[in-house]
């Protein structure tokens, strides 16, 4: 991946310079089709991913279909799929119908049900059978260890540890997302997704922290351009801006 992305070595990106990041991943995240469909495209976007959250507020009403148009949208890049219960018995169940979706398809598993429980054992047992799993809504490091220790070396799967929500809380989710780095390592098929990006130095922190994969709204996609801008420029162009939208509106002093 070249051509956006920023000092790897940690240098400020004022320098007017372009270097790669080859690590990172970049997901989309959301549930609007036609986005999907402009995302799928672009080289730089390596997959996708979704919740029932996101396909509610994109007026989704038919999971499986939605499913089966966005699987058709994406090619063979990888996609994400929740299931939608919140007993462990049921999820099970909607996981292997999800993972028959297609060879493409991770079965998303929060890393605990509503009643506080982890889902770990079922993770293992997904995992063991081939399932391709994506564990989701992970928050802290004892989770990612415990996730970690039941996962199959040999099955592919993705743990999303919510970076952003972490942040919301205050706490630099950098040093936790460093330690599940070093964690998942005794697992080479398993891939840490940095989740819930809100901005566009989230996708350097994320490359910094050794994450595999990132996900990013089309609003973040939109801005990788400015990564790597001149700082002195973009002072200059927002002050232009200003200017610009104030004669717009006929304002006068």
């Amino acid at each position: 991946m070249s051509g956006w992305g920023a000092n790897a070595d940690g240098d400020p990106p004022n320098r007017g310079r372009r270097v790669t990041l080859p690590s990172i991943k970049l997901y989309l995240d959301g549930a609007d089709l036609a986005s999907m469909s402009k995302w799928a495209r672009d080289e730089r976007v390596s997959g996708f991913t979704t919740n029932p959250s996101l396909m509610r507020k994109a007026g989704v009403t038919d999971y499986a279909a939605f499913a089966r148009e966005a699987l058709s949208i994406v090619g063979g890049k990888p996609i994400s799929f929740e299931v939608l219960s919140d007993d462990f018995v049921e999820m099970e169940r909607q996981a292997y119908v999800i993972a028959g979706w297609g060879a493409n398809v991770y079965v998303k598993i929060p890393v605990t049900n509503s009643k506080g429980e982890s889902s770990a054992p079922l993770v293992g047992r997904l995992s063991a059978s081939g399932v391709r799993v994506n564990v989701t809504a992970v928050m802290t490091v004892a989770q990612v260890r415990r996730v970690a220790s039941v996962l199959v070396p040999e099955t592919p799967s993705v743990v999303s540890v919510f970076a952003g929500r972490i942040a919301d809380t205050g706490v630099d989710p950098v040093p936790i997302m460093e330690e599940s780095a070093d964690i998942l390592h005794s697992r080479p098929k398993a891939e840490l997704l940095w989740a819930s990006t809100r901005e566009v130095l989230n996708v350097i922190q994320a490359n910094r922290a050794h994450c595999h994969i990132i996900t990013v709204t089309a609003d973040v996609l939109d801005k990788l351009s400015l990564v790597g801008k001149d700082l002195t420029e973009f002072s200059r162009e927002t002050a232009e801006m200003f200017v610009c939208d104030a004669a717009a509106a006929g304002y006068v002093l």
